[in-house]
């Protein structure tokens, strides 16, 4: 097992970090670049994707013949982890979710034609996209094998009926990935459809009010009314659509913690830089033997995050689906995340609770950490 990283993923990290320092940590900042829903505006964000471009960082995550990098797994951790010391991160370098994990199922699973219609817009940037597969209850949320949307067969198209719940970025997607029921087989009674926005008989209800700050696009709920989408839209075939969700959501929920890793490094960056500069009792609060066990406890969780991370990540490289390896860095992360935001605005006390840092923003957003993409207890 060899986590060496090369020296072109070490000068690629390096790049990175810099165009963060210099380029998105300052728009994070200012907050008029915000919009309503606490993420990047539209203006800023596409002022920062065209400099992530010029220099090269574009879609870290895809082969050089889709307009990527072509990075693997491990130097995807890499650069993640890189990228998301800001909060507006990946957006930038177009390795957000839903978007992320979207695309990279696409790339290795659409046909030439599939990829060229639904794929590459994503891949430039000028649309985003969704996955459609949770259901609010009685339908699936973790258990795929409860799905109450239908798509029955109509000549040679398919004709969808249901709802979908939750569903990351929809109000802002044009391309959607949908899973719905084609039969009542537990193993091939599910099957991946692609339809557009402007397809008929389909509606957002609502965009669904959260405690945390917002993906671009929201969390909707959607319903379907017969939706037609015709059988050259069905990715792989009929009834193999849980291979596609397993194929997608195995490699989403390790970028999820890629990304996670370098959020909880920002929050001990916070709390170590305040906690050096502010004094009581005319001591600094870093010569505190109690802070430095809470900054010593948060950078021993990160790198056992890490180590996780990469384990799985040299896994999925070597061809294996790693399913208990990201499992288990799925929970250490999710769980890390929290507490770093947590610990770091316990050290930074009434500042952190303020806006005046991004504390609370990752405090908020922690909290669906332990629950997108899979529970901790699943």
């Amino acid at each position: 097992m060899d986590f060496t990283i090369s020296p072109e993923i070490a000068a690629l990290r390096d790049r990175i970090t810099r165009f963060v320092d210099r380029d998105v940590l300052p728009v994070e900042a200012d907050r008029s670049t915000w919009d309503p829903h606490e993420n990047i505006g539209d203006e800023a964000l596409q002022t920062l994707r065209r400099k992530a471009r010029q220099e090269g960082l574009w879609c870290l995550q895809l082969s050089p013949e889709v307009g990527g990098l072509g990075l693997g797994k491990i130097g995807m951790a890499v650069c993640y982890e890189a990228m998301n010391r800001s909060i507006f991160g990946p957006v930038v370098f177009n390795s957000a979710a839903p978007d992320d994990g979207n695309m990279m199922v696409l790339e290795k699973l659409g046909t030439a034609v599939q990829k060229a219609r639904w794929l590459a817009p994503i891949a430039d940037g000028g649309v985003r996209s969704a996955f459609a597969m949770t259901e609010p209850a009685p339908g699936s949320g973790s258990d795929p094998g409860m799905m109450q949307t239908w798509a029955r067969r109509d000549g040679d198209d398919y004709l969808i009926e249901g709802k979908k719940w939750f569903i990351t970025g929809a109000e802002g997607a044009a391309h959607f990935i949908l899973i719905a029921r084609t039969s009542e087989d537990a193993r091939r009674g599910h099957t991946a459809f692609l339809f557009h926005r402007d397809d008929p008989r389909w509606e957002i209800v609502r965009r669904i009010p959260i405690m945390g700050p917002e993906e671009h696009g929201g969390h909707c709920e959607l319903q379907f009314n017969g939706l037609r989408i015709p059988k050259e839209n069905i990715l792989l075939e009929e009834g193999h659509g849980l291979k596609v969700t397993q194929t997608r959501l195995g490699p989403a929920r390790l970028t999820h913690c890629m990304r996670w890793l370098g959020l909880a490094k920002r929050c001990v960056e916070i709390a170590s830089e305040y906690a050096v500069c502010r004094e009581g009792f005319g001591v600094r609060l870093v010569e505190r033997e109690s802070v430095q066990m809470m900054l010593g406890d948060l950078a021993m969780q990160i790198e056992v995050g890490r180590m996780l991370v990469m384990k799985a990540a040299w896994e999925i490289d070597r061809g294996g689906f790693a399913q208990r390896e990201v499992s288990m860095a799925k929970i250490q992360v999710a769980n890390l995340l929290s507490k770093a935001a947590d610990v770091a605005i316990q050290i930074n006390g009434a500042r952190g609770y303020s806006k005046d840092t991004i504390l609370e923003w990752v405090y908020r957003y922690a909290r669906q950490a332990r629950l997108v993409d899979g529970a901790d207890e699943v």
